[in-house]
């Protein structure tokens, strides 16, 4: 078996999943001044293609998006439905659920895991303005000691539902 490709351009995310999304990026911005933060709800229809161990399903989840340095952080409130979020929280709690890879070619990207023995537990795709974007998680725990997320980006991210701290339009 040939290496894996996904780590070897580093991780471009790391994600928690936590039980108070708005009390968790209220903390975040307090103790460290990480923000702003943009939250969206990836459910149907905003997320129209979504996948649990291969079989279409339906779910939700808030999350909350910012960077620390270069490093994207994705915070995740579970809301309903068969998850790895929700699975995470019963298995572990709350905490550091996985890191994210970039990866230009989604499909090849599943094909060379499955080649290698990983599953996709659950997917989303068509988030973006275009209706693209597509993010996949790998059954990687056993094997590395967490989950990884592939994540292909969309060209355009839609507008937010929210932003804080909130944006005043003042500049310095």
């Amino acid at each position: 078996m040939n290496p894996l490709p996904f780590l070897q351009q580093g991780v471009a995310q790391i994600a928690f999943v936590v039980k108070d999304l708005d009390a968790t990026v209220e903390n975040y911005h307090r103790l460290f001044g990480i923000g702003p933060w943009h939250f969206y709800t990836y459910e149907k229809p905003f997320v129209p293609h979504m996948t649990r161990d291969g079989n279409p399903t339906d779910y939700a989840m808030r999350v909350a998006l910012s960077y620390f340095g270069s490093m994207r952080i994705e915070l995740i409130e579970q809301k309903y439905g068969d998850t790895v979020y929700a699975q995470f929280i019963h298995d572990h709690g709350y905490g550091i659920h996985h890191l994210g890879v970039l990866v230009d070619d989604m499909d090849d990207a599943i094909r060379l895991a499955k080649a290698a023995g990983f599953r996709v537990t659950m997917d989303g795709a068509g988030f973006g303005l275009e209706g693209d974007g597509h993010y996949a998680y790998l059954d990687t725990e056993d094997a590395i000691g967490t989950t990884l997320e592939l994540i292909c980006r969309p060209k355009g991210r839609r507008i937010p539902e929210r932003v804080y701290p909130p944006e005043t339009g003042d500049t310095p």
